[in-house]
């Protein structure tokens, strides 16, 4: 199956989609999509970055505007609320930047930082530098992942498909993971 057309029409738009909401399984296949030539690494990177920024803006407001509501609705978010509040008194410009580096945190994090005290502008600053620093960390891991997978296997464009579909399963499996904690941390 040929994936290059696909991935050269629609290759930037779903980066972006995925980027506003979880991410990491989309730019990683990105970044491995950069490596076998089919994007460019440097606009894969920008794309993520801004699709990442805007993801945690759109978080942050509904934080500040229907945060109770969302936790009224969605009772076993709580626990998790609970824990980013925590930490947000203590640390929230690090917070910021690194919320989008844990998984399960990435929507909850921005949401609970807009319920808090973070002024609206501070949390721009810092969510474009955790952006910026997250769309190369992360983008560059899917690339640098088909370099070595390029190391072992001469003609790597035949597994693609199958390297393709375990970065999405494992994906899968992490998002997986973390409802399962979400619902098992508030019984």
């Amino acid at each position: 199956m040929n994936f290059a057309p696909l991935i050269a029409q629609y290759g930037y738009v779903a980066l972006f989609i995925g980027c506003l909401f979880e991410g990491e399984t989309v730019l990683i296949l990105a970044g491995f999509a950069a490596y076998q030539g089919y994007l460019q690494l440097p606009w894969v990177m920008v794309v993520a970055m801004v699709g990442g920024f805007l993801g945690d803006q759109i978080y942050f407001w509904l934080g500040r505007r229907h945060g109770a509501w969302v936790l009224s609705h969605f009772p076993r978010l709580i626990p998790l609320f609970d824990r980013a509040a925590a930490l947000i008194e203590l640390y929230h410009e690090f917070l910021i930047v690194s919320v989008r580096f844990v998984y399960g945190l990435r929507t909850v994090g921005p949401m609970a930082l807009g319920m808090s005290v973070v002024s609206a502008g501070r949390f721009m600053v810092f969510n474009a530098l955790g952006a910026a620093i997250w769309a190369v960390g992360i983008a560059g891991a899917g690339y640098f992942f088909g370099h070595a997978l390029a190391l072992f296997f001469a003609d790597l464009r035949k597994l693609e498909v199958v390297v393709l579909v375990i970065i999405v399963c494992a994906g899968f499996a992490m998002w997986l993971r973390s409802r399962y904690k979400i619902r098992h941390q508030s019984k």
